[in-house]
């Protein structure tokens, strides 16, 4: 069930109704995880035996690591190979298998190794990482485990970012479900115009933009130089719309729901370097590596080269942890990469106050042209049509005579210049001051509008696949 289509509407009403129509909190947290496990049916009832599993496990887990005299690394690593394991067999099965093939092939060697047929379960990736979260939590002892079973089912299940975030921490969701909901205390503007911010990224820009950008990936050969960058921007576009109006939608819904779960996206394209980058873009995922990956790891606690190591390790699992896939881990590859570079860049360089304000948007400039770079690979099917765009890209080495019309060109210049009326928060503090009937009038037009540019065909979230 997609939030853009239209049984979502009748499905969030319903769950709205019923939920604040209970009296009591126990009533309304159970009605929440039916409601949740009937909307991940939606997509496929045979995989909600994994989620099940996982959170019987880790509520097992995390009750075990309480009590003493236990053996807190075995138990905890209990919780790493169930999830972990669960995720290997059906993300990586497969691709652990033809990579064994290939290299097995180069050195000489015929190998005919198995292969399974296997369905990627929808959001998969993103709610290991989040039940992780709480046997980690109470491992690192910064969380008490909670007996209440309920409430650990509920937080693994939780609808609004099930199936493609944000990733939300246990110690953050847990604590929320020890306080009865109050419908009074639910901010209903704001909700209301994230979701319609959420709405039109998805289904007004990002689902425009994708039959340019899958026409020239689809054969990039055939194109020119020029179309070359104008589909790399689109699918930065693409991609950023697509997954942060995703994440703008459930932070919305949860929100109606009396809950809160955490901001994923900070205006990442005006970043100014690859690491304020980092800071504003999947931020939930950032923060999950950084905290239980790169910081286990040793974080910056010993030499520089033991440093980079850990963030270059951090950012190819990243990598890694998007798709089964050798473009993914290069892409990861390229931005740890960059993360050293920059790191080293600022070690060794101190810029003037003056000079460093004056480079800033040179520096974002650049910034944006490298994450469009590696985005080539995140995009491409196969490293054979990466290369071509890059060349392309990089040295406008286009060998196609097939463009694209001149007159999209100006789609990302007016684009950007929405975002950055957007990012002044003038639009949103001026919704805010409305009286309700002019807020109302005023919502249902810009509604009606967003359907005017709204595709036919329903087209799923990019991040579902992962």
């Amino acid at each position: 069930m997609l939030f853009t289509e239209l049984r979502f509407v009748p499905f969030f009403l319903l769950v709205f109704a019923v939920h604040w129509a209970l009296r009591r909190d126990a009533g309304r947290k159970l009605w929440l995880l039916l409601a949740s496990y009937a909307f991940y049916a939606a997509w496929d009832g045979r995989f909600l035996a994994l989620i099940l599993a996982s959170t019987l496990i880790d509520y097992g887990v995390a009750l075990r690591l309480q009590q003493p005299n236990v053996r807190r690394r075995l138990w905890v690593s209990v919780s790493l190979v169930a999830n972990l394991g669960l995720l290997a067999v059906f993300k990586y099965f497969n691709f652990f298998l033809d990579s064994a093939a290939d290299l097995l092939g180069l050195l000489g060697f015929q190998a005919d190794l198995p292969t399974l047929r296997i369905i990627l379960p929808v959001g998969i990736s993103f709610y290991t990482f989040q039940t992780l979260s709480y046997t980690l939590d109470v491992y690192f002892e910064r969380l008490r485990p909670t007996r209440n079973l309920l409430d650990v089912a509920l937080f693994v299940a939780f609808f609004p970012q099930l199936v493609a975030g944000p990733i939300v921490r246990a110690s953050d969701f847990l604590p929320q479900l020890r306080t009865p909901r109050r419908i009074a205390s639910i901010a209903f503007r704001p909700a209301l115009l994230l979701f319609l911010s959420g709405y039109i990224k998805k289904a007004c820009i990002s689902d425009q933009l994708a039959p340019w950008v899958d026409s020239y990936f689809q054969d990039p050969a055939s194109f020119d130089a020029a179309a070359a960058w104008l589909a790399t921007i689109f699918y930065a576009v693409q991609i950023y719309c697509d997954f942060s109006g995703y994440s703008d939608m459930a932070i919305a819904c949860a929100a109606l729901l009396g809950y809160s779960i955490p901001l994923n996206f900070d205006f990442p394209y005006f970043a100014t370097d690859i690491t304020d980058f980092w800071r504003r873009w999947h931020m939930s995922l950032s923060r999950w590596l950084r905290d239980y990956l790169y910081i286990p790891l040793g974080g910056n606690r010993g030499s520089l080269l033991f440093t980079y190591r850990n963030l270059a390790l951090t950012m190819l699992l990243g990598g890694l942890w998007h798709g089964a896939s050798w473009n993914f881990v290069l892409w990861g590859a390229l931005h740890g990469l960059a993360l050293i570079v920059h790191r080293e860049w600022t070690r060794r360089v101190d810029l003037p106050p003056g000079l460093r304000s004056a480079l800033r948007p040179f520096g974002m400039a650049a910034t944006f042209l490298f994450v469009c770079l590696c985005w080539i690979f995140f995009r491409a099917a196969d490293f054979e049509r990466a290369w071509i765009v890059v060349r392309a890209f990089v040295l406008f080495d286009g060998a196609g005579e097939q463009t694209f019309q001149a007159s999209l060109a100006s789609i990302p210049v007016v684009l950007a210049a929405l975002h950055a009326c957007a990012r002044t928060g003038l639009w949103r503090r001026g919704m805010l001051a409305l009286p309700p009937w002019a807020f109302a009038m005023v919502l249902g037009c810009v509604l009606a509008v967003a359907q005017t540019f709204t595709s036919p065909g329903l087209k799923p979230f990019i991040y579902f696949q992962f």
